[in-house]
């Protein structure tokens, strides 16, 4: 008896705490990220034919390295689609982190839950515990977000190597900037949660500020690529924050535009001008979705 599981997930955007989540900073303090599951897709199909062979495939919305998670999410596709069917989203998740480790990856968790579970999440993470709490704003709300962060694809892939293993070195050297820098996106990641639970939008922009100063303090070169694009932009006051979508240095960045069409019109302008493309997007509330098809022959 052949079937066919296909299992379909969201990657998602990073809007504050993101570094926080990685265990070497959050063994010895909390973490807290806000992620938002977007409407790009990861999609694994897992084909088990009659003699109970497999071959498993990919099918990804964007393209890998793009900074929205999508690595996390091809593993939480793959342990979903092997796994029993209505297995907790949770342990999906932590089982897709544990596979990556296995494979050398020495990030966080907040990839593989904002998969799982889609939506708008507050994630807080204390060693290798994670506790989530789902926001819910309302359509206005929604609206407004989803209207005012533009998000563009830059198309450069965003750095991992070199950048990254020079901030988690320098942290573990002490430096005092990088533990500055760190502990500014975990105040962000509550700012964020707050600012979202109560809908309060000039709150919801200072911790995205927040986030800006930060990733400044762990290293100015995380934001380069953007920087010639949208500091004229903020400067002349169409843009009110920006950062990049991953943990930078290329890849998706969001771009959080003043009131007006005329603001959101230069802005995409500018980013034109460079060859970045601009992504429609809505929120993802479904998370991991799964069906499966026997084949009775």
């Amino acid at each position: 008896m052949a079937k066919r599981i296909t299992v379909k997930v969201p990657v998602r955007i990073d809007l504050a705490g993101g570094w926080t989540d990685v265990p070497a900073y959050c063994t010895s303090h909390m973490g807290e990220v806000v992620s938002i599951a977007i409407d790009q897709y990861v999609t694994a199909t897992c084909d088990v034919d009659e003699q109970r062979k497999i071959k498993v495939t990919y099918q990804t919305d964007m393209p890998t390295g793009c900074g929205l998670g999508t690595s996390g999410a091809m593993n939480v596709a793959l342990i979903a689609a092997i796994r029993p069917l209505n297995e907790n989203p949770a342990h999906i998740a932590e089982k897709a982190y544990q596979f990556e480790a296995v494979l050398g990856n020495t990030g966080g968790r907040q990839d593989q839950w904002a998969s799982a579970f889609g939506g708008v999440q507050h994630l807080c993470f204390e060693g290798h515990t994670v506790r989530r709490t789902s926001l819910k704003p309302s359509v206005e709300f929604t609206d407004w977000l989803r209207q005012h962060l533009m998000l563009f694809d830059t198309g450069l892939p965003h750095v991992s190597g070199d950048l990254h293993q020079s901030v988690w070195e320098r942290y573990a050297q002490g430096d005092e900037a990088v533990t500055e820098g760190l502990n500014e996106l975990q105040r962000a990641g509550r700012t964020m949660h707050m600012a979202i639970a109560k809908e309060q939008k000039t709150a919801f922009s200072e911790a995205l500020r927040s986030v800006m100063n930060g990733v400044e303090l762990l290293n100015p070169a995380l934001h380069a690529p953007f920087r010639s694009v949208l500091e004229p932009l903020e400067a002349s006051g169409e843009v009110i924050a920006w950062k990049a979508m991953g943990a930078g240095g290329g890849g998706v960045v969001g771009v959080l535009r003043n009131q007006g069409t005329a603001a959101a019109q230069r802005i995409k302008k500018a980013a034109e001008s460079v060859n970045w493309t601009h992504l429609e997007w809505n929120i993802d509330f479904e998370g991991l979705q799964r069906t499966e098809i026997i084949n009775h022959g």
